[in-house]
């Protein structure tokens, strides 16, 4: 994975849908990582997006349905990260750093659709809440499995490999939080830091 210092627009998993539809999850992003969810009104989101408020509901049935849209495309994306990045190492502590770093690195390039992605949970929809919690516990069964696998292998000390992956996911996620594109640090700089805690985390002695 190739990962640059972006200001977190960049939305390449949204270029294939129509341009309304797309204008109208990149005005949300922003509105929902500037103000909240609840703080946002439909109106906000349309003004940012160039279009009529009425225009909003010809592409979504309700706010809740945009923010379940966006929710639903991140989590997918950082999904295949992950699948993605795993499948290309074979050994237990290498897959690890990878892994976590292209995670983290994740967070920080795509900031404010991270923010929105993983700190709007409550706000979805009941239905949608259940579909994403099932992508979210993939992402975390997967780095489970590989700290699993180094355990097995030897070069692993985890007691609980569950909780471990959980921690070790949660402070990456804790990035798009704090990070700032106009900081000292790359989006890459900050996932190799990460990779590099993660494995001494988990390295048996």
């Amino acid at each position: 994975m190739t990962v640059e210092h972006l200001d977190g627009h960049n939305l390449p998993w949204v270029s294939e849908l129509p341009e309304s539809s797309r204008r109208m999850l990149e005005a949300a992003v922003d509105a929902f990582a500037d103000h909240g969810f609840h703080a946002t009104t439909t109106r906000d989101i349309a003004t940012r997006a160039g279009l009529s408020p009425a225009a909003l509901y010809v592409h979504f049935p309700s706010k809740g349905a945009l923010l379940a849209q966006i929710s639903r495309l991140g989590h997918e994306a950082a999904l295949r990260l992950v699948e993605e990045t795993l499948a290309s190492s074979t050994d237990p502590i290498d897959g690890l750093r990878e892994v976590i770093r292209d995670f983290a690195a994740w967070h920080a390039q795509y900031h404010r659709v991270a923010r929105v992605v993983q700190y709007e949970l409550a706000a979805l929809p009941d239905g949608d809440r259940q579909e994403i919690f099932a992508v979210r516990q993939k992402i975390e069964r997967l780095v489970e499995a590989q700290l699993r696998s180094g355990v097995a292998a030897g070069v692993m000390a985890v007691d609980d490999e569950r909780a471990v992956a959980r921690a070790i996911l949660s402070l990456c996620v804790d990035v798009a939080r704090w990070f700032d594109p106009k900081g000292a640090q790359t989006p890459l700089e900050i996932g190799t830091l990460y990779a590099e805690l993660a494995v001494r985390m988990v390295r048996r002695p």
